[in-house]
């Protein structure tokens, strides 16, 4: 599905039902080029991208690095995607409620280097911050092109409908009980999701999903924009945030802030 950006809810009634029964929706072009290559020239440029980065090393020994951020800041590109109606409105749609800002990160697999990540599902990992309910979704948004040759996400269709899954160390990653994974395998069909920059997919906490290594000479650099919502918001302090109302923004506000801030940038 293309994406008219500037509308503020485009989704249709069978587009939250296709969500609901395969656990994530496509969104085709849901950024457009300049906006695009904005993102890709300030995701290289920033260097705190680069300085707050941590490694998350798969079985096979391989590193990909990985920036989370949560708080949202009134001057860069990221922060403006985060709060574009074009993907909180489409999050609140397909969720059924209010969201908020739980975290964003920026997943950078370099050529040849990127690592793997194992089967998981986010809400494995956020049940342990004092979520009640799997009410979260994730946007992956593409920064470079996404295929399977350079690690493309990979999810099995319709696996949020098993509830969670309890997850352990796999290497020096938190991945899924690989027996009860194989047996999901025989159940839900494996999607490689391949996507070109500006393209996003919205996918369920219970999704099933993980991505191979970066075999190719092409980056795979992806935005990730996550939310809760107003109901399951922590039942006790975590490394999340309760509840707090989301600042929605104009959609022309992605290409006003990215253009202000590479000038900046290349000051």
């Amino acid at each position: 599905m293309a994406f008219a950006a500037g509308a503020t809810n485009p989704l249709r009634d069978d587009d939250v039902a296709r969500y609901e029964a395969d656990g994530y929706l496509l969104l085709r072009k849901l950024f457009d080029e300049e906006e695009t290559q904005l993102l890709q020239q300030i995701a290289r440029a920033d260097r705190r991208l680069q300085e707050n980065v941590s490694d998350r090393v798969d079985a096979s020994g391989q590193s990909m690095k990985l920036r989370v951020v949560g708080e949202l800041s009134d001057d860069d590109i990221f922060s403006a995607i985060v709060r574009s109606r074009r993907v909180a409105d489409t999050a609140e749609r397909l969720l059924g409620e209010e969201v908020y800002h739980w975290h964003y990160k920026v997943i950078q697999k370099d050529a040849r280097e990127g690592g793997a990540w194992e089967w998981h599902q986010d809400y494995g990992y956020w049940y342990n911050d004092a979520c009640l309910k799997p009410t979260l979704l994730s946007c992956s948004i593409a920064i470079d092109r996404a295929t399977r040759e350079n690690g493309c996400l990979q999810v099995l269709r319709g696996s949020h409908h098993c509830g969670r899954v309890d997850h352990q160390q796999t290497g020096k990653q938190t991945g899924a009980d690989p027996r009860r994974v194989a047996v999901m395998q025989e159940h839900f069909p494996l999607e490689y999701v391949e996507l070109e920059p500006g393209d996003a997919l919205f996918f369920h906490g219970n999704l099933m999903h993980r991505s191979d290594a970066n075999r190719s000479e092409q980056p795979r650099w992806s935005l990730i924009c996550c939310y809760n919502t107003r109901s399951n918001s922590p039942f006790t302090e975590s490394r999340h945030p309760f509840y707090t109302p989301l600042e929605r923004w104009a959609d022309e506000r992605v290409a006003e802030l990215g253009r202000a801030q590479l000038a900046a940038l290349r000051e």
